[in-house]
């Protein structure tokens, strides 16, 4: 749970900064890459990410603009990126100017649950975490170079003067 605004703002700026690297990396044809044709594909995971920023936050009180519905799944890996970007500055605007430390400690009902407002926000970034790894395979998968999140990826060892680890 957060207890300040400094602390999530600090956090989330990371975070969101990880997202949009691999959002950045998509491309129109990676949209479609899938694991099975029962599972979601690997641009309705990238909406489903932007778009849950909304839906999460929609529990509290918070007023933004941004995509509050994660399907239809847009077709343009490049609009996806910029929503996301648009979406981030909008949540954290509206975070800095309507909330309070104090905020993050009221409870909100979430899935059912009483949870403080700072619980809320670290379920977000968790959230966020999860689909990331879903997409890093899926990203894998249709070819795609994936940046390195809490460590260099395969591609980014070079960079810092090391062999990639044995397959």
């Amino acid at each position: 749970m957060f207890l300040t605004l400094k602390h999530f703002l600090e956090s989330w700026e990371y975070e969101a900064g990880a997202t949009q690297k691999l959002l950045n990396n998509l491309t129109d044809v990676s949209l479609k890459q899938e694991i099975t044709s029962q599972s979601w594909n690997l641009g309705r995971i990238a909406w489903h990410t932007v778009a849950s920023i909304y839906i999460i936050a929609a529990n509290t009180n918070l007023v933004f603009q941004a995509p509050s519905k994660d399907w239809p799944v847009p077709n343009s890996a490049k609009f996806i990126a910029q929503s996301y970007m648009r979406t981030n500055e909008a949540f954290v605007q509206a975070i800095t100017t309507q909330w309070k430390d104090q905020t993050l400690e009221e409870l909100i009902t979430f899935l059912g649950k009483q949870i403080p407002n700072g619980s809320l926000l670290m379920f977000l970034i968790q959230h966020q975490s999860h689909h990331r790894g879903q997409m890093t395979v899926l990203m894998r998968q249709a070819g795609l170079t994936v940046p390195g999140i809490y460590g260099p990826s395969k591609e980014e060892w070079a960079n810092f003067g090391m062999e990639p680890p044995k397959i």
